[in-house]
């Protein structure tokens, strides 16, 4: 195949990947706006209180599915800002995977009310969640180290490291939305009133807090160490070759 073909083959897969990206954003965003009208209208009727009905729904639970759908409206806008503002540039299909994340985990999740209906449903997004973040941290890293700080060379431990310490340090920022949420609002975000209406107290309330930092420690864990072998393993090629270059030199 011709390096011409090769580009125009390229080139048509990037294309096709950027339409799939915009129509992938559309529909997330169009369903989340639809949502914030439909539980509003529903927020009218709705009782007030603490249900003590299986999967009833109640003011608060509403009021939580019109913040997370305004803040998924918000929020999934971050990708495209962040390669505008910074220059940084962000996979196609990281920002499909994202915006998937984003259907799944508020849409899904709570306009839907799969955290309540499907088992571990929370707990599969955070693990998710926390590699996601893990991989961008790499990106991340690799644009300072690369781009924006010339004539610098992190070693492997240190971007592993980094990408673990901010994929962490967005899982506890996302956790801190969740009590402030509560807090403020009434909302049950961190699931201390369960699907039977039974409101936990003590060392039980503090389970879905607890359980969502460990998943994202072990997802943010595997994640770089899988990063950590394969920049070693670059890294380790990467010296064999200027051996060899300096050894024809020689």
């Amino acid at each position: 195949m011709s390096k011409k073909k090769f580009d125009e083959n390229k080139t048509n897969k990037e294309e096709r990947i950027d339409k799939r990206k915009t129509l992938i954003f559309k529909i997330v965003f169009t369903l989340l706006a639809v949502s914030v009208v439909f539980s509003i209208y529903n927020l009218i009727n709705a009782p007030s209180g603490v249900s003590n009905k299986e999967y009833e729904l109640v003011k608060s639970d509403y009021v939580l599915m019109i913040l997370q759908c305004i803040v998924g409206m918000i929020v999934i806008f971050l990708p495209s800002q962040v390669e505008r503002k910074f220059g940084i540039d962000i996979p196609d299909t990281m920002e499909i995977i994202y915006f998937i994340f984003l259907f799944c985990a508020i849409y899904l999740g709570e306009v839907k009310n799969f955290y309540y209906k499907i088992p571990y449903w929370d707990t599969i997004l955070h693990a998710f969640s926390a590699m996601m973040l893990g991989a961008l941290g790499f990106i991340l890293v690799d644009f300072f180290n690369k781009k924006a700080i010339k004539g610098t060379h992190l070693s492997p431990f240190f971007v592993s490291l980094f990408a673990f310490c901010f994929a962490m340090t967005c899982g506890t920022v996302w956790e801190i939305y969740e009590y402030l949420a509560d807090s403020i609002l009434g909302t049950n975000m961190q699931k201390f009133i369960t699907a039977e209406g039974v409101i936990l107290t003590g060392h039980a309330a503090l389970g879905d807090t607890m359980k969502d930092i460990i998943v994202d420690f072990i997802g943010a864990f595997i994640i770089v160490t899988l990063g950590y072998v394969h920049l070693r393993r670059a890294e380790k090629k990467e010296s064999l070759k200027e051996d060899k270059n300096l050894e024809r030199i020689v």
